[in-house]
């Protein structure tokens, strides 16, 4: 008997097939529901909860809101003209870009859900949809305004706390030390890390994802690196880790070697290395007027003098590089990217502890210690942060700053360059000649001091200014390439000459959009009603089962449309509603055939099967047809009309699905026999 149940279950028949896949279609059903009707249910949850303490634990659903374009939610559309005038083809699109950037930042600032700000470069037009914005005049003015970069100077001195400072600092920090040690204790007796981390975490990144970091290498966070480095994994740090954020409790998770980006099957290195630079004029920051054919003559003579043992005796004594009488030309650890190509390619190539050829850069000629090489290892760590004040904080607070004459308006260009020094990126600021004169006297007044860079009122860079500086201006740091390239553009957006002018604005207010949503919601609600009375009335009950899939299939749809969080707009309603209609059609088209076939003799199982066969070529081509059409407009069209592409694609794409399999799984389910004997269910007129 048990065998023969395994083989039923193994091999099914067709109706066992038939359920299993009902079963299926009601996983669909009930997922569906949670995700589009979320919040009811966790209010049920939470009603449930209440009447009953603690006696039933249901779980939650996250929920996901449906995300409402600008004339569902209200808002305004504007349209601005770049004047490009004066700027040469190849930065226009720069500028444009640089532009949008700005008025991106300034937008977030009004608190907007979800703003759209995008480029039209062949109009060399910008387009903002502020959706549910109250002061749409302001925030006209915030984004027309002229894109500021200012040069700002200490005011006064801030270099002592008070003492009502200092023991306000000093409050703050045994507050949260001893919080600290009383979250550690909890831990030390077995307590969840997770949800210690999610109630008591200061750090608001990653509490509620009960404090992971996820992975991390030294170079990304060395103060948290260092102290994981010692844990086991799964170990929680027995005392308090003191970072400049704050005290730390630390949880190594994991931890592994880390992969090569560029390819998986390796482990990433990093090397550890000195360098002789010998530059020669005309290279990067070199001041020696000897000639290229002259430092590569030196550069020779001093490679035969080398060997691993006097390197770095001979770095001090020869290099050109800026430090290198102090620091003998060690450049630390350092893995790919951190430095120039043809000296990465160099250093990773060779041996450990070997020399290398003479390898040239932008910056001259270099030699090559290899000391040691190591895989990259990468930490998976959690942790709860308790932040604390520092000293340093509550003077840059107090700073005042003073302006300066120069401003954006002096600056020619800013441009990203690789740091001989520590070959990382730089961004460096070329003025006009006024502007260079500015900038040399502000210098020369503020050496010791900060000089701070603001963009649009925010410190974008705060440099120490060590000596008077004649020329350009450098903004160093820990950039990375990319955030390197990003402040150039922000700065040359503020610099360019790149006004935007109000061309079209359309204002929509918040109970107009509500009324186009209550609007389209009826009228989506009463064409759903006539089609699924027209097919009950004349399909009868294959005309119910599709109203059944009907119901799944709108289902469906608004659930991909939350998960996905594709914004819904009129036009993209229409789009859903026409998908509806089009889902439809694919049921007629099948039950059609399928009478067909019934009434010309066919048994009912047959007439399902020939019904769906021969009507899906048609419903194939039809669809398929929409659906590159949809793909088109997607690609080539404006906003408005992507938006009905987008939801009629979708739409249709679910519809097959709908028609295809779960109306068919449902007329299979009805059994033949007793379907047989009553036709007029399904319109058929019996011979």
């Amino acid at each position: 008997m048990a065998s023969n149940f395994v083989q039923k279950f193994l091999n099914p028949s067709e109706r066992g097939r038939a359920w299993r896949f009902f079963f299926v279609i009601v996983l669909i059903v009930i997922v569906g529901t949670l995700i589009v009707e979320a919040p009811r249910y966790n209010r049920f949850v939470d009603a449930i909860s209440a009447k009953t303490g603690s006696a039933v634990s249901l779980p939650k659903v996250k929920e996901i809101p449906f995300r409402l374009g600008l004339d569902l939610q209200g808002g305004t559309h504007l349209e601005y003209k770049a004047d490009l005038q004066g700027i040469v083809d190849a930065e226009k699109a720069s500028a444009l870009e640089g532009v949008r950037d700005v008025v991106e930042r300034r937008v977030n600032a009004f608190g907007v859900s979800e703003p759209l700000v995008q480029i039209n470069k062949t109009e060399e037009r910008l387009i903002v949809e502020l959706a549910g914005i109250k002061d749409v005049e302001e925030a006209i003015d915030m984004i027309g305004a002229t894109p500021l970069l200012e040069f700002k100077e200490q005011l006064g001195s801030a270099a002592d706390l008070t003492p009502e400072e200092r023991k306000t600092m000093d409050d703050f920090n045994k507050k949260a030390e001893e919080k600290a040690n009383e979250v550690l204790g909890k831990l030390t007796k077995g307590g969840d890390f997770a949800a210690l981390a999610k109630e008591f975490s200061q750090d608001e990144k990653t509490k509620d994802a009960g404090g992971k970091l996820n992975w991390i290498t030294e170079k990304d966070n060395p103060e948290i690196f260092a102290a994981a480095t010692g844990l086991k994994v799964g170990q929680i740090s027995n005392k308090l880790v003191k970072t400049s954020a704050g005290f730390e409790i630390l949880k190594l998770e994991e931890k592994r070697k880390k992969a090569n980006p560029f390819n998986d099957q390796e482990v990433e290195k990093e090397v550890r290395a000195s360098h002789i630079l010998i530059c020669y004029k005309g290279s990067e920051k070199c001041d020696k007027e000897i000639s290229k054919e002259e430092a590569y003559a030196k550069i020779k003579r001093v490679k035969d003098e080398l060997n691993t043992k006097n390197f770095t005796e001979l770095a001090k004594k020869y290099s050109d590089e800026p430090g290198a009488d102090v620091s003998g030309g060690d450049l630390g650890w350092f893995g790919r990217s951190a430095m120039v190509k043809p000296f990465e390619d160099a250093v990773f190539e060779q041996k450990v502890d070997s020399i290398s050829y003479v390898v040239e850069t932008m910056f001259g000629y270099h030699l090559i210690y290899k000391q040691a090489e190591r895989d990259v290892e990468e930490l998976n760590v959690s942790h709860i942060l308790f932040g604390t004040i520092s000293e340093e904080a509550i003077l840059n607070e107090k700073q005042d700053w003073k302006k300066t004459e120069l401003t954006g308006k002096y600056l020619k260009k800013a441009r990203v360059q690789v740091d001989s020094n520590d070959f990382m990126p730089r961004v460096v600021l070329e003025f006009d000649d006024e502007g260079k004169k500015m900038f040399e006297d502000i210098t020369e007044r503020n050496v010791g001091k900060q000089v701070a860079i603001f963009l649009d009122g925010e410190i974008i860079s705060q440099p120490t200014v060590n000596e008077k500086i004649s020329g350009n201006a450098e903004i160093s740091g820990t950039f990375t390439d990319k955030e390197a390239a990003t402040l150039a553009q922000r700065l040359n957006a503020g610099a360019l000459p790149v006004p935007i002018k109000l061309i079209s604005q359309q204002n929509i207010g918040a109970s107009l959009g509500r009324d186009s949503l209550d609007s389209t919601v009826k009228a989506g609600l009463i064409g759903f009603l006539l089609v699924a009375l027209f097919m009950i009335l004349f399909y009868r009950l294959p005309g119910i089962l599709a109203d059944f899939s009907l119901a799944i299939y709108v289902l469906i749809v608004l659930s991909i449309f939350k998960l996905l969080n594709i914004t819904l707009t009129l036009s993209g309603m229409a789009g859903l509603i026409l998908s509806i209609g089009m889902a439809v059609d694919a049921n007629i088209l099948i039950f059609s055939r399928m009478r067909e076939e019934l009434e010309a003799g066919r048994s009912l199982s047959s007439a399902i099967e020939e019904g769906f066969k021969r009507a899906w070529l048609s419903i194939r081509d039809s669809n398929f047809f929409t659906m590159i059409t949809c793909v088109i407009l997607i690609l080539f069209s404006s906003s408005v009309v992507k938006g009905f592409a987008v939801t009629l694609l979708i739409g249709v794409s679910v519809s097959m699905f709908s028609a295809i399999v779960i109306t068919k799984n449902f007329l299979r389910l009805v059994s033949a026999n007793w379907l047989e004997k009553r036709k007029w269910l399904v319109g058929a007129k019996s011979k």
